[in-house]
């Protein structure tokens, strides 16, 4: 079973990381995150992917009808090596030696298996899911379970008011920020972020946690992308905000949900409160209707924010 968060790699030296559960026409649903040339591994963006591609190995270029979205796919015939976050965190637990990277994340699931969590849940992906981590390079854990995740959340504010884990600082912030390039200030963007509890701090190094419902199934439901909309609405339903995609019921006679695709906008809002969102309406062909926001790699012009919040 493919998850979102694996990697893939092809015979031509491509790593994809996958974006959806299972498959689609016998293909892995994904995008192309990493090339290698002769210094070994780089890390590609979203033009520089899709660009290389079109010039040399345009079968990796797919359109998802489910998703009604360009993106790539790989024929599973064509994968040589299956990236899994759980197998590779058990592997650098496991190993006798670590670099700086390695070591941090080695006293991160420490401390937070001596709280309670158990360390065959989660995973680890980003350059540490190839080792291709440098001495900048964050951490970035998946949890494989909502109730895994919304545990890990827990234990990492603990960590924070014990000190042994840490907030981050302005700067870490603005990183954070650029880095997500979103259409949000940075004031909004950083309000948002700090009541998820899901990035921390251990030893200077940043550390995220997202999350993967190992037991969901794919949707089968078809959607068609109908127009660009902004609108106020209120947050009825905040269970799946931190699944991929993050789903918000809204109080709305005619438009059921919000669908997030962009991890940016995941968790961003809980029940009760007062939204704006920008995204693109879609219509299913028995009439649902949804704003998915993500519907693009970066996105842009598209967002969720609180106006009126609880507290």
């Amino acid at each position: 079973m493919f998850f979102a968060k694996d990697f893939i790699e092809t015979a031509e030296g491509l790593i994809f990381a996958v974006v959806e559960q299972g498959l689609e026409d016998g293909k892995v649903l994904c995008f192309l995150r990493y090339v290698r040339d002769s210094s070994g591994w780089k890390k590609v963006g979203t033009e520089q992917a899709n660009h290389l591609l079109q010039q040399r190995y345009a079968e990796y270029l797919h359109y998802s009808p489910v998703l009604d979205a360009h993106l790539h796919a790989v024929a599973t015939g064509r994968i040589v090596k299956h990236h899994q976050p759980k197998h590779r965190l058990q592997q650098l637990m496991q190993a006798a030696q670590h670099d700086i990277v390695e070591q941090d994340l080695f006293r991160l699931c420490q401390l937070l298996e001596q709280h309670g969590l158990d360390l065959a849940q989660i995973g680890i992906t980003g350059s540490l899911l190839i080792g291709v981590q440098n001495s900048g390079s964050d951490i970035d854990l998946v949890c494989y379970g909502r109730d895994v995740f919304h545990q890990c959340r827990a234990i990492a504010r603990k960590l924070i008011k014990l000190g042994d884990l840490q907030a981050l600082n302005d700067h870490d912030w603005q990183q954070s920020y650029q880095r997500r390039s979103c259409d949000l200030s940075f004031d909004d963007y950083v309000w948002h972020e700090q009541r998820k509890c899901n990035k921390a701090v251990i030893n200077g190094r940043k550390f995220d946690l997202s999350f993967i419902d190992h037991g969901a199934s794919p949707e089968s439901v078809v959607y068609q992308k109908c127009e660009a909309i902004t609108l106020r609405c209120k947050v009825i339903d905040d269970a799946h905000a931190f699944d991929y995609p993050a789903e918000f019921k809204i109080d709305h006679h005619r438009i059921s949900s919000i669908v997030c695709f962009t991890a940016t906008y995941t968790g961003q809002a809980v029940t009760g409160e007062m939204i704006e969102v920008s995204g693109v309406l879609e219509q299913s062909e028995q009439g649902v209707k949804r704003i998915v926001v993500g519907s693009s790699r970066e996105a842009h012009g598209e967002y969720i924010k609180v106006v009126h919040c609880l507290s």
